[in-house]
C-alpha cells in the first residue's frame, strides 16, 4: 500500500491486471490509534493516494470500494451525516491541512533524529508522539483516524471522475462472522484486547450503561472468482 503500483514490479503482471481488474476492494490498513506517523501516514494516506493511481489505469473498472472508519468524525456527538471530506478540511474548522506539507513534515522530522542518533526505538516512540500532535492539531484524537481521513481526501481528488466510488465507514471491525471460522480474530486492537481477557477467563465483567448499544461489525469474507465480497453483520446490545 505505501509503494506505487502497490509494490508489483513485475511489469507484464501489473499490465495484466489493469486490463483484467474490474472491482478492487481496498482494506488494508495501520490500525493501531498511536502508529508511528511515518508509518500511518504511508499506508493509510498515500496508500489511498497508490490506490486511485491504479485504479485510474484499470480498463475495465467498474466499481472502487474503499473501506475507511466511522472515526475519521472525530469525537463529534448525535447524528453525524456521512459526507465526504473535501481536500484540506479539518475537524477544528481552520480547513489548513495540507497533506504534502504533512509529507515534507515526516520526513523532516525523521531526519532530526537521525541526525540526533537516536535509537531504533526512540525513533519509533517520537514519531508515534509527532503523529498524536498532529492529529490533535487538526481536530482529531489519534493517528489512525487522521491518517485515513487524509487518505480519503486523496482518493476523492485523484480518481478518475468516471469510476464508481463507495467509502465504508464501519465501526469497531471485531472478528470474522464465518472464515475461516466464526469468532477468528486477527491481531489484538480496538476491543480485541477486552474480548480476549473475557475468553480467557481473566475478567467476567466490564462497565457499560445497559440503554446503549456497542456498535461492533463481525466481517464476513468469501472469495468467489477472484472477487472479494465483504458484508457487515449486526449491533451487539451491551450486556448480551
Amino acid at each position: 500500500m505505501s509503494l506505487e503500483n502497490l509494490g508489483v514490479t513485475n511489469i507484464d503482471l501489473l499490465n495484466e491486471m489493469r486490463r483484467q481488474m474490474d472491482i478492487i476492494v481496498s482494506s488494508a490498513a495501520a490500525t493501531k490509534f498511536d502508529e508511528r506517523y511515518d508509518v500511518g501516514f504511508g499506508i493509510n494516506t498515500h496508500g489511498a493516494k497508490h490506490i486511485s493511481m491504479f485504479v485510474n489505469e484499470c480498463i475495465k473498472i467498474k466499481l472502487l470500494l474503499h473501506v475507511s472508519t466511522a472515526y475519521v468524525s472525530g469525537e463529534k456527538s448525535g447524528i453525524i451525516l456521512e459526507t465526504p471530506f473535501t481536500m484540506g478540511e479539518t475537524l477544528n474548522g481552520k480547513n489548513d491541512l495540507n497533506i504534502e506539507e504533512e509529507k515534507t513534515m515526516i520526513l523532516e522530522r525523521h531526519r532530526q533524529l537521525v541526525i540526533e542518533k537516536a535509537n531504533e526505538e526512540a525513533i519509533s516512540s517520537a514519531m508515534k508522539d509527532f503523529g498524536i500532535q498532529r492529529a490533535n492539531l487538526h481536530g482529531w484524537p489519534n493517528t489512525y483516524v487522521f491518517t485515513k481521513a487524509m487518505g480519503e481526501m486523496l482518493l476523492l481528488d485523484g480518481l478518475r471522475q468516471d469510476v464508481p466510488l463507495v467509502v465504508l465507514r464501519p465501526t469497531i471491525i471485531t472478528s470474522t462472522y464465518k472464515e475461516p471460522f466464526h469468532g477468528w480474530t486477527e491481531g489484538v486492537k480496538t476491543m480485541d484486547g477486552l474480548i480476549a481477557v473475557y475468553g480467557r477467563g481473566r475478567a467476567s465483567t466490564f462497565l457499560g450503561d445497559p440503554s446503549k448499544v456497542l456498535d461492533m461489525v463481525e466481517l464476513k469474507c468469501k472469495v468467489s472468482s477472484g472477487l472479494v465480497l465483504m458484508s457487515v453483520v449486526g449491533n451487539v446490545e451491551v450486556g448480551q
